[in-house]
């Protein structure tokens, strides 16, 4: 497959290594410096909310499937969304690409659903990362807090942050009661998982149409 890559920074480099141990091939980069759109199958943008909002009439008048890995945007989601289906645009969205993360994620929502009607268990999540990282707390934490919601557990959801060191990611999941607790954990190693998801995602969106999460690909919808 023939790949653009919007945003050149270390999600990008990581994607652009994995393709070519593949057999998919990067045509094009497209960053601060750089401009270079061309013809491709995808695109993969982890660029900024900014470079995304601006960027994207280029994916609708080209026709170019997106698999948008960005955070931020959610301001301008509706429109984007609006504009992308007049379009007949494919796009996979997500806060994060990881197949751990997102298999991690169904089973924390399950657990949601099952302690929603168990108002012994109270509710958190944790999450840290390396001191660099921007965002606190995480698209990833806010992603885990949604599905625990949207799984019907309507009570309070303490959400907390730590940033020190390299830590590469780590995501607790806990549920406490008088009598015990319930501590669910994903931790990254690298970011290979995050660049491995998006070109999954980037096979999984062509012919496709619509806007669609990183758990549409993981349940094959």
């Amino acid at each position: 497959m023939r790949l653009l890559l919007v945003g050149y920074g270390k999600m990008g480099r990581m994607i652009e290594a994995l393709a070519a141990e593949g057999r998919d091939e990067i045509v094009g980069r497209v960053d601060e410096g750089r401009d270079e759109w061309t013809a491709a199958d995808a695109a993969i943008d982890f660029s900024t909310a900014e470079a995304l909002v601006a960027n994207f009439p280029q994916y609708v008048s080209r026709r170019l499937p997106v698999i948008i890995g960005t955070t931020g945007w959610a301001p301008h989601a509706e429109r984007l969304r609006a504009e992308a289906a007049r379009a007949g645009l494919g796009v996979v969205a997500s806060a994060n690409f990881s197949i751990g993360v997102n298999v991690f994620e169904r089973v924390v929502a399950e657990a949601a659903r099952l302690l929603a009607n168990q108002p012994q268990y109270g509710a958190w999540l944790h999450e840290s990362h390396h001191r660099a990282k921007r965002d606190a707390p995480s698209g990833t934490a806010f992603l885990l807090r949604d599905a625990m919601v949207a799984a019907g557990y309507d009570r309070e959801i303490d959400l907390s942050s730590a940033r020190a060191g390299m830590i590469p990611g780590t995501h607790t999941v806990g549920f406490d009661s008088a009598s015990d607790t319930i501590e669910l954990t994903h931790r990254a190693r690298d970011r290979r998982g995050f660049a491995g998801g998006a070109l999954v995602a980037a096979h999984w969106i062509q012919g496709r149409t619509g806007w669609f999460s990183m758990q549409d690909v993981v349940g094959g919808a």
